[in-house]
């Protein structure tokens, strides 16, 4: 289950999920959000072997009647449905113990006083706790094993994987 950060989206999530599960894709994230002035809602789509443009506009075409009928968002807005891409933000328990081992970068609401105050932090997706994401950063100075750290969840904005060439 996602867990929406407003009330809107976790109307919206307990519309369309039902309907997009029925077309064997899965509701990975939503978004509402502001860009160039316009509202958005964006659906990010997962399935195995990847989304396509054709999954995109048959989501498209199954969600919109659902959205106009219910209207659970005040105004006009712009309906966009997508991939999570390679570079995805990880969402539900189930994303992050897929990608334990994974290269990440976790943006935290505060800094973290062992990494010079830093907000944002690249290392090693190690495994996932209730209330908490631990990864593995490089050895820092003066050290020469790598360090763990406990990263609370409450204080996460995002983490997401990090593509390597």
């Amino acid at each position: 289950m996602l867990n929406p950060k407003s009330p809107i989206l976790a109307t919206v999530q307990q519309l369309l999920e039902p309907i997009i599960e029925a077309q064997h894709v899965e509701l990975y994230d939503l978004e509402l959000l502001t860009e160039h002035g316009r509202k958005v809602l964006r659906l990010y789509i997962e399935k195995d072997g990847g989304i396509t443009l054709d999954d995109c506009e048959r989501i498209t075409y199954a969600v919109e009647p659902v959205l106009d009928a219910n209207d659970p968002i005040p105004g006009a807005y712009v309906l966009e449905v997508s991939s999570p891409g390679i570079e995805r933000k990880l969402v539900k328990d189930i994303h992050y113990t897929k990608h334990i081992g994974q290269l990440v970068e976790v943006k935290l609401d505060k800094p973290i006083d062992v990494l010079n105050n830093q907000k944002k932090i690249q290392g090693t997706l190690v495994r996932l706790e209730e209330n908490a994401v631990i990864i593995s950063i490089d050895a820092l100075a003066g050290d020469t094993t790598d360090t763990e750290l406990k990263l609370p969840r409450e204080h996460l904005i995002y983490c997401r994987l990090v593509y390597m060439v």
